[in-house]
């Protein structure tokens, strides 16, 4: 096991590096940069010159897009990443790992809760339309949770918000909190911050979990249709025990097999942020201010919340299979 961990940790430094050539290249080769986005007004109207602009873009390191320059400014990018320095942000004008720290823990407490209520969802309605294969309950939460899958999140997003924010005014349509309430700072007033913060991430999480819950489902439907199948089920019900000993106790528990490591898997999206419901309901979470930061060509935060996304998905990969290896003793990671 401490073998092939240290394997896979070796491979994924390589990884790791192939991913920051391929996300640095990307971000330079972008028709416009960050210096072109700031000062494009004053450009335009004549208050700024091409000279001062050609300036500031030697000073933020932009002013080379040539092979060589590309590769120049890659390399000091890793230098300074390997001593643990991901630079400052051009536009948040603070270092990437403070940016990225402060601003992640809202997305993980609506990633968190929303995958929570996904499982607490997705796995009934998985099993119970395997069980009642080709009925109306199966066929009804099908087409239910396709429709989810199908939705684009604005579209879903801004159905909720005109429903129940705007037409029935029963939730905040933006924000983390009401930019007009003022919290004492006492328990009293933190609980009432506290609740302030619940009323405005309700329908943000209503709608990641309705568009991720149908995706979770037909993977538990299909799991658990292919263990029903399976001969020692056959055996079970043979010997006389109850179908819902069968279905829960013997079934139910190799379907969690491939769901544990589904579960070890989202660990990159925890973290990453939701770019596009925090863009629509306009949560300053980590997702929403690196669309922002990629709008406006900040090299260093871009590279900075990338690789923080790669890292994750690295050790999450790794933990999915030692996971498994856990949870299946059929599988082993030795050899």
């Amino acid at each position: 096991m401490v073998k092939y961990i240290i394997k896979r940790l070796l491979v994924s430094i390589i990884v790791l590096l192939g991913v920051s050539i391929l996300i640095y290249t990307l971000v330079r080769l972008m028709p416009t940069d960050f210096i072109d986005n700031k000062y494009s007004e004053q450009l335009l109207v004549g208050t700024i010159k091409p000279e001062q602009i050609a300036e500031f873009k030697a000073l933020y390191g932009l002013n080379d897009n040539s092979f060589v320059g590309i590769l120049r400014g890659y390399w000091n990018w890793l230098s300074n990443a390997i001593q643990g320095n991901l630079g400052n942000s051009f536009k948040y004008e603070k270092p990437v790992g403070e940016v990225i720290a402060t601003n992640m823990w809202t997305s993980f407490a609506i990633a968190l809760i929303a995958t929570i209520l996904q499982f607490l969802i997705a796995i009934p309605l998985g099993i119970s339309s395997a069980t009642h294969q080709y009925s109306v309950r199966d066929y009804t939460v099908t087409v239910l949770t396709m429709i989810g899958i199908s939705l684009p999140t604005y579209f879903l997003a801004a159905i909720v918000i005109k429903l129940f924010a705007v037409d029935l005014g029963w939730f905040p349509n933006s924000g983390l909190v009401d930019p007009s309430a003022i919290y004492p700072d006492t328990i009293g007033g933190w609980f009432a911050e506290l609740g302030d913060k619940i009323h405005h991430l309700i329908l943000p999480i209503f709608v990641s979990v309705i568009l991720s819950v149908g995706s979770l489902m037909r993977y538990t439907r299909t799991n658990m249709l292919e263990v029903l199948n399976a001969d020692y089920i056959r055996t079970a019900r043979a010997k006389g025990l109850s179908e819902k000993k069968v279905i829960y106790k013997h079934a139910f528990r190799n379907t969690l097999i491939p769901l544990v490591t589904i579960l070890a898997g989202i660990l990159p999206s925890l973290f990453g942020g939701m770019m596009i419901t925090e863009q629509v309901f306009g949560i300053n979470g980590i997702g929403r201010l690196a669309y922002n930061a990629l709008l406006d060509g900040d090299i260093p935060f871009v590279m900075g919340y990338n690789m923080f996304l790669a890292i994750l998905s690295v050790i999450g990969t790794l933990l999915s299979d030692l996971m498994y290896s856990i949870v299946d003793p059929r599988v082993n990671l030795s050899k």
